[in-house]
């Protein structure tokens, strides 16, 4: 359904005819050349930045916030933003406040918010994405069309360029020209975002999906021209330089865990031209923006990251990117991008937050130099400010006071209903590939009071540096109620975002669970589960070593596609929910702990699985059995064991044990050696290996304190390891395993190969 005029750019957009020449229409150089102050002058390559907070809005989602372009070249821009309140708040910045041009009625959450407009003019036009509608909007606030998609699910992605619209939700790509419906393409995995390159440099449409499954598929009108690997589940996708660079064809990418790259896309290949990994152990990329604010000429790349860090990064003599910039917000950033909003003459990076705070980082100087009366005007305005933000904060104590008075009375009167407050939730359950563990983090619009994680199976929780909170764990009796770790987290005043660390031991699964609390009257709390799956420790990967020393399971049986499709959904993360199109599909897989590597093909009445880690093969034959009959499915099941492979693995896990039992060696030793220090006064009679340990006694502590159970990990994988070896050949060898622990004690490689060897 379309109401409006049925076009996306409104009756002046519609005079150009069929005949039109297509450009995106999207870069923003009008808007971004305004008058550069003295401090950041061509030359001056000193970046000082002041953070101003305009005002809040609801929760908003991912790239829900832009600027619309100036009027002029000196002029104030206007701020478009969306929330999840389904309200469009714009407003310009008048004398320090923020003063609205217009404010939507609430409705459906607003998942994107884009700008558009007829080709090669300001893009002026404001749309949004809610639900499976898109609505536009001008920049009065005025709607001018509202066009009802044939998508079955909520959009979830949104493009704009001229009268071409694409959109996205969970699976499905669609294009649309003049609200008329072009082009479909159903996707092997989640899409996260959707850009099309610059039509008027290439002559014609390329769509690019970031799919979860780490590719970008480059899409030729409803078909996959071809696909491109990058390092991470890509989350974001931007224009280089805002208009793809001199060819059109570069491609900027941030990735869930924190990685950010540029491709050069053409029409039958792609190229990495580079790629800037998360050293700093970041958070996931929300949102990428250019912009000039060192006014050197060169934009700037702006990027947003969902642990509430702000980056700038220019770029070297061999257009090479490196950090400039930084600052951290306390949530995650939805949306950033450069401009000028404040004061005139003064660029600044705007940014969006989760619970809807707007916030600029200026190039205005905080204390202008300046004669006396200058002086006494700023600090009357301050004055003045100070007093009228006063006046609000005790109108607004006074407003609560009020209501709560009014809640206490209607709740103890006869007529009282049960009101339980709401509030949102942002949580992300990832695992890490650098060390093998899962990161949870919640993020609340509100502050939180304390979090209290219950899990069913055997997990470690891991120290999060960058975490104030102040955890307990409870007793807890794993034996009648599956109940393995109780611990609360109590947070500080004003935390609105918790990360926790997990680790979880493969074959142990089940369920961990969230309860979370924040500081709101009446007290209310929200249930949060994350599956801890059979193969918790595997990722997906592109490619695997096929000439590692093998172990195949196969299955046969009376199974639909989408039946054994689930159960490999429940076994392993990182895998789509809806099975893939096609007939039969190949997943591969890395264990980010020990580096096997798992490949899986399955179609329907039959499954292989392969795997160089036989502790894999055994774990998922008991898993799909007990699917299988859980469903009353009978399964053929045979299975090839290619003895090497113990021996491989055995030589993968060797240098992990190897150096988690020198680390333990090396902390036993640090009390002792610190004490003949200071009985001796130095450690020049100690040996070379001795003083080492000394001088790196705090990094050792450290490291040794972030493994937790490291050791008695790798002791537990090796003991599997031992036992399924055995177990396919119909031996039980649980009696062997104390004389196995007592070589792993006095470890030697050799020796632990041929006990192996010698149990056979």
């Amino acid at each position: 359904m379309v109401t409006g005029n049925g076009c996306l750019l409104g009756k002046a957009g519609c005079c150009a005819g069929p005949g039109r020449v297509r450009s995106p229409g999207w870069g923003r150089e009008a808007s971004a050349a305004t008058a550069r102050s003295p401090a950041t002058a061509p030359g001056a390559m000193e970046l000082r930045l002041a953070r101003v907070d305009y005002l809040q809005v609801g929760v908003t989602s991912q790239k829900t916030m832009r600027l619309l372009p100036a009027s002029g070249r000196r002029a104030i821009q206007k701020v478009v933003i969306g929330d999840l309140d389904g309200v469009i708040t714009c407003f310009g910045i008048k004398k320090g406040e923020a003063v609205p041009v217009f404010k939507t009625l609430p409705g459906q959450r607003i998942t994107r918010l884009e700008l558009g407009g007829a080709l090669n003019t300001p893009q002026e036009k404001i749309f949004v994405a809610t639900g499976s509608e898109v609505r536009g909007f001008t920049k009065r606030g005025k709607q001018f069309l509202s066009f009802e998609t044939n998508l079955t699910e909520n959009i979830k992605a949104m493009h704009i360029s001229g009268a071409d619209l694409f959109l996205c939700a969970s699976y499905i790509y669609n294009h649309y020209c003049d609200c008329k419906d072009q082009h479909y393409y159903l996707s092997g995995d989640k899409i996260n975002d959707v850009l099309c390159l610059p039509v008027e440099k290439l002559s014609c449409i390329v769509p690019i999906l970031a799919c979860q499954d780490r590719v970008l598929r480059v899409l030729q009108g409803s078909d996959l021209l071809y696909e491109v690997e990058v390092p991470g589940p890509p989350t974001v996708l931007a224009l280089n330089n805002g208009n793809g660079g001199d060819s059109g064809e570069d491609l900027l990418f941030g990735t869930s865990d924190g990685k950010l790259g540029l491709i050069q896309v053409s029409s039958s290949s792609s190229v990495h031209k580079w790629e800037i990994r998360n050293e700093k152990k970041r958070g996931g990329i929300l949102c990428i923006d250019n912009f000039d604010i060192l006014g050197d000429g060169v934009k700037e790349l702006l990027i947003g990251r969902d642990d509430g860090m702000l980056e700038i990064y220019n770029f070297d003599s061999t257009n090479e990117p490196v950090l400039r910039y930084d600052h951290a917000l306390s949530e995650s950033i939805t949306s950033i991008q450069g401009g000028c909003v404040g004061k005139d003459g003064y660029d600044e990076i705007l940014a969006s937050t989760y619970s809807g705070w707007v916030t600029g980082l200026t190039t205005e100087p905080v204390h202008r130099e300046g004669g006396a009366g200058e002086e006494l005007k700023i600090s009357q305005e301050m004055q003045n400010k100070i007093s009228g933000l006063r006046n609000e904060l005790e109108h607004l104590q006074i407003k609560v006071l009020q209501e709560r008075e009014k809640y206490q009375q209607s709740s103890h009167s006869s007529t009282a209903i049960s009101a339980v407050p709401t509030f949102s939730v942002n949580d992300k359950f990832t695992l890490n590939k650098d060390d093998a563990s899962y990161s949870l983090i919640l993020e609340v619009q509100t502050a939180i009071d304390n979090v209290l994680v219950q899990s069913d199976v055997p997990i470690d929780l891991l120290d999060v540096d960058k975490n104030s909170a102040v955890v307990s764990f409870s007793g807890c009796d794993s034996e009648p109620n599956s109940n393995f770790l109780l611990a609360t987290y109590r947070c500080q005043a004003n935390t609105t975002r918790l990360e926790l660390k997990i680790r979880s031991i493969e074959g142990q699964y089940g369920t961990l669970q969230a309860y979370v609390t924040p500081r709101i009257q009446p007290k209310t709390c929200q249930l949060r589960q994350y599956q801890i799956k059979p193969l918790s420790l595997h990722q997906r990967t592109h490619c695997i070593d096929h000439d590692r020393p093998m172990n195949t399971l196969m299955l046969k049986g009376q199974f639909s596609f989408a039946e054994i499709h689930s159960w490999v959904v429940f076994c392993l993360p990182e895998v789509p929910e809806k099975p893939p199109a096609g007939d039969s599909v190949t997943f591969y897989f890395q264990n980010t702990f020990l580096d096997t590597q798992l490949e899986s093909t399955y179609r329907k009445g039959e499954g292989f699985f392969k795997s160089d880690n036989i502790s894999t093969i055994s774990i998922l034959k008991d898993v799909l059995s007990k699917e299988a009959t859980k469903r009353k499915i009978n399964l053929n099941i045979s299975y090839d064991i290619n003895e090497g492979s113990v021996n491989h693995t055995l030589k993968l896990i060797h240098p992990k044990l190897e150096y988690q039992l020198l680390l333990a060696k090396k902390v036993q030793l640090i009390d002792a050696l610190k004490e003949l220090q200071v009985h001796e006064g130095n450690m020049d009679f100690l040996i070379p290996e001795y003083r080492s340990i000394l001088e790196e006694a705090d990094h050792l502590l450290e490291e040794y304190k972030k493994q937790p159970a490291h050791l008695e990990r790798l002791y537990g994988m090796i003991t599997d390891l031992f036992i399924d070896k055995f177990k396919f050949k119909g031996t039980n060898v649980k009696t062997k395993v104390p004389l196995l622990l007592e070589i792993l004690d006095s470890y030697d490689q050799n020796a632990l190969i041929a006990f192996f060897d010698a149990a056979s």
